[in-house]
């Protein structure tokens, strides 16, 4: 397994635990129709931002940033949730030893409508995640 996708299973596994079991929290799924009364979290895999070279012996030190969607039916859930899940990343600042370094962002906020549901908040946080891999970012 990449290091890359070593760091995101963590940072989920790392919110599954910490959110459970009132949130449910996904990766790469699109948001349901119907919405849990105490959250969704979809964690989305987001991107490599840089990538440097380090050399003798040749490494990369890579900067990814994935993103978090929270989405709740109320301001309050999704406060609570924004919270737990910024306790949960400095609690744990290297996901069990996967990552060098994890940093959530600030959150971006959204209304998202529902076919024949009430609006509910949803809330856009990036999570930077710093490793070190060896010979190729890739690896």
């Amino acid at each position: 397994m990449s290091a890359r996708e070593t760091a995101l299973a963590a940072l989920h596994t790392l919110l599954a635990t910490a959110l459970a079991p009132a949130a449910k929290v996904l990766r790469n799924e699109t948001v349901p129709q119907r919405l849990p009364a105490s959250g969704l979290v979809v964690i989305r895999d987001g991107e490599t931002v840089e990538e440097t070279a380090i050399l003798s012996p040749l490494a990369f030190a890579v900067e990814h940033r994935a993103e978090v969607e929270v989405v709740a039916t109320d301001t309050a859930t999704l406060d609570t949730l924004l919270v737990e899940i910024g306790a949960a990343i400095t609690a744990d600042r290297t996901l069990g030893g996967a990552v060098e370094w994890a940093q959530p962002g600030a959150a971006d906020f959204q209304d998202v409508e529902f076919e024949g549901a009430a609006a509910a908040r949803a809330a856009l946080v990036p999570v930077t995640l710093w490793f070190t891999v060896a010979g190729s970012p890739l690896a």
